[in-house]
């Protein structure tokens, strides 16, 4: 049975998050996550990769035969990525000098080559396009965070050289938090990246904990006293 629009929306963004559920992409994600700009750079790049390829894949699904099937999707992956890679060169030359090798790289995220195989060569180009949209958008947020925190800390600023994606407006959007800040090294040091993510996926699980028990309380109200005697009253 196919999945419903929303819950291949609620799977991207929280409950089969890229990043903090899957744990997959760890490479570019520690490494370039160091400022919001890189982050939200790189997840932009990933998220168009994640949605043409998934595009891709799921119209051509009953012309590839299930042997050939991985160098395929290979093929395809590494044909999107190097359009984003030339268009990022062209465009937003800056940026992708700093995210460097890390854009090709994209090729080898175990995510696009996963949703392939395991969700856009099973269903339809509308939901494999969802599914790659709000895969990519879950992992763009996680990159974000991280790097907005990352930034907070290691040097006081947010934002900072957003010129390289917005343009001259970007000049203007930094904010500095404060003032004459030394910065906290670790922060924008790898272990800093490791201990982060590894924060925010220890939120993400006390929040889901959270619901699990209001969702293992809820029948137990409905079963309550109160509620035998109206329904009693009610027959």
């Amino acid at each position: 049975m196919s999945k419903s629009y929303s819950e291949i929306s609620r799977d991207g963004f929280w409950s089969n998050n890229v990043g903090l559920v899957q744990i997959l992409g760890l490479c570019p994600l520690l490494a370039v996550s160091t400022s919001t700009v890189n982050g939200l750079g790189l997840g932009i790049a990933t998220t168009l990769a994640l949605v043409f390829s998934n595009l891709l894949v799921s119209l051509i699904r009953n012309l590839v035969k299930p042997e050939v099937r991985i160098p395929v999707f290979v093929m395809i992956i590494a044909s999107v990525v190097t359009v984003i890679e030339l268009t990022m060169n062209a465009w937003f030359h800056e940026l992708y000098k700093i995210l460097g090798i890390f854009v090709p790289l994209i090729v080898t995220n175990c995510a696009l080559l996963g949703r392939a195989e395991a969700f856009a060569f099973k269903n339809s180009p509308d939901r494999a396009a969802l599914d790659g949209l709000t895969m990519g958008l879950g992992f763009a947020a996680v990159l974000v965070l991280l790097g907005t925190v990352r930034e907070a800390l290691g040097s006081g600023t947010i934002l900072a050289q957003a010129h390289m994606m917005f343009g001259e407006l970007g000049r203007h959007l930094t904010i500095t938090l404060i003032d004459d800040y030394h910065g906290f090294l670790l922060a924008i040091l790898p272990p800093g990246a490791f201990i982060g993510l590894g924060l925010i996926i220890a939120v993400k699980n006390i929040i889901d904990d959270r619901n699990k028990r209001k969702a293992a309380l809820q029948p137990k109200t409905n079963n309550s006293p109160a509620s035998s005697e109206n329904n009693t009253a009610t027959a």
